[in-house]
């Protein structure tokens, strides 16, 4: 009877195998991605150039050439010394972006947010430029910085080669993360009335073509004999900085 068999003789269960290998799944017919991506818009405007007269009067009158315009202070930017001659706003070259931090690591984050926009576009160039500059139009964030829509920029006077003449012209530049928008229109306007500034100059001759000097690589320049600045274009013929002839041997 069923009763009266011994319980061990009653057959085991075979046990579950282990599983031998991960459980592979199928991908699904459409696979659900997240996107990122980083938007930066940088763009600029520049005049025609205006010819100064000669002299140191011409270069110190540069910060009141934006009077009714700027929003705040307005700081003077000098051309780089030789040691920052490879100076670059642009992190993916580290050396040349410490350099960068290094000539304007004290300026106001207006002028450092300038000079990163107008100088990725290649709007001025501080071999040779100097540069007045502040901010023109719009808010800036917390930390002090102009927004993406802010208008920043002043003008731009480098030493004309040939007679030694004073060159100026209205820069204005704006950008990073958002939309244009009307920033556009409002750059255009405002250039148009720096540049009214710069020709009521007491020391204006008139309109000129733009020809900037072409550095040399930096390497060659002579140094200044009355300012002691180090120019870093070895055929220049007058001091960057100063505007004073170079003396050579």
């Amino acid at each position: 009877m069923p009763f009266l068999k011994r319980r061990g003789s009653e057959p085991t269960p075979p046990k579950p195998a282990a599983p031998t290998g991960v459980n592979r799944l199928g991908l699904p017919e459409e696979v659900v991605a997240q996107d990122f991506a980083l938007k930066l818009y940088y763009a600029g405007k520049s005049s025609e150039g205006v010819r100064m007269r000669a002299g140191p009067r011409a270069l110190a009158e540069l910060p009141g050439m934006l009077v009714g315009f700027a929003k705040g202070g307005i700081e003077v930017v000098e051309p780089l010394p030789l040691e920052f001659s490879q100076a670059m706003p642009q992190i993916a070259h580290p050396s040349e972006a410490m350099q960068w931090l290094q000539a304007h690591g004290e300026l106001s984050p207006v002028t450092r947010h300038a000079l990163v926009v107008l100088e990725s576009i290649d709007a001025i160039d501080l071999a040779f430029d100097t540069f007045a500059c502040a901010l023109l139009d719009g808010e800036t964030d917390t930390s002090g910085y102009p927004e993406y829509n802010a208008v920043v920029g002043g003008v731009a006077s480098h030493w004309d080669e040939a007679t030694g003449d004073m060159v100026v012209r209205a820069v204005v530049g704006w950008g990073g993360r958002g939309v244009r928008g009307d920033t556009d229109r409002i750059a255009q306007k405002t250039l148009a009335g720096i540049l009214g500034n710069v020709l009521g100059s007491q020391h204006a001759i008139g309109l000129t073509a733009v020809e900037r000097p072409v550095p040399a690589g930096g390497r060659g320049g002579l140094v200044c004999a009355h300012c002691g600045f180090a120019s870093g274009h070895e055929r220049a013929f007058y001091c960057p900085k100063c505007g004073m002839r170079l003396l050579r041997g």
